[in-house]
C-alpha cells in the first residue's frame, strides 16, 4: 500500500511539474529494497518457496514494483509447485515486452514490465488451460493490492474483473 501511495503522489507531481515518467521511475528504482533491486534491475530470481506471494490465496491485482502498472489478478493465479507466482494469463499482455533469455542451457522468454524495463520473470509453455502459459513471476518485482484496497490504491478500473 505505502508503495503504490508514493507512486500515485509521484504521478501526480508529475502532471503537476512536467517531471517526466522516466525521472519517476528512476526515483522509484531508488527506492528498491535489495532483493527487489536485484530481481528487477539485475534480472535476478528470488528463492522459490521464500518469497512473498508464492501462496498469496487472496484476492486482488498484483502491480509492477517500479511503474505501479497493473499486470495480474488473483483470478488468473493458480499453484504451479514451482515456488512462485504463476499466472496462466496477465491482465493485458500490451503492458509486458518479452525477451529471449539464454542464461540457461535451455532459451526461456524474459518478461519484463513494458513501462518499467523491469525483470518480472518468465513465461513457459507448461501451464494449464485456457491459455497453456505458465508466467512464473517474482514476488519481488511485485506488490499486491488486495481487492479491499483496489479503489482507494487507484485501481477501482480493475474491479470488474472481480464480478
Amino acid at each position: 500500500m505505502k508503495y503504490v501511495k508514493i507512486i500515485s503522489i509521484l504521478v501526480t507531481f508529475n502532471l503537476l511539474y512536467g517531471q517526466t515518467t522516466e525521472e519517476i521511475m528512476k526515483e522509484n528504482k531508488e527506492k528498491l529494497t535489495d532483493i527487489q533491486h536485484y530481481v528487477t534491475q539485475s534480472c535476478g530470481t528470488e528463492p522459490a518457496f521464500d518469497n512473498e506471494y508464492w501462496d498469496n490465496k487472496e484476492q486482488g491485482i498484483y502491480v509492477d514494483i517500479v511503474s505501479g502498472k497493473a499486470l495480474f489478478s488473483s483470478i488468473h493465479k493458480y499453484d504451479s509447485n514451482s515456488g512462485w507466482p504463476s499466472f496462466y494469463q496477465p491482465i493485458d499482455k500490451e503492458d509486458l515486452a518479452f525477451k529471449q533469455d539464454y542464461e540457461l542451457i535451455l532459451p526461456r522468454t524474459e518478461v519484463k514490465g513494458k513501462d518499467s524495463d523491469s525483470h518480472l520473470g518468465h513465461v513457459f509453455n507448461d501451464g494449464p488451460n485456457p491459455t497453456g502459459l505458465r508466467y512464473c513471476i517474482n514476488s519481488a518485482s511485485l506488490k499486491f493490492v488486495s481487492l479491499a484496497d483496489m479503489e482507494k490504491e487507484g485501481y477501482s478500473q480493475y474491479l470488474s474483473l472481480f464480478n
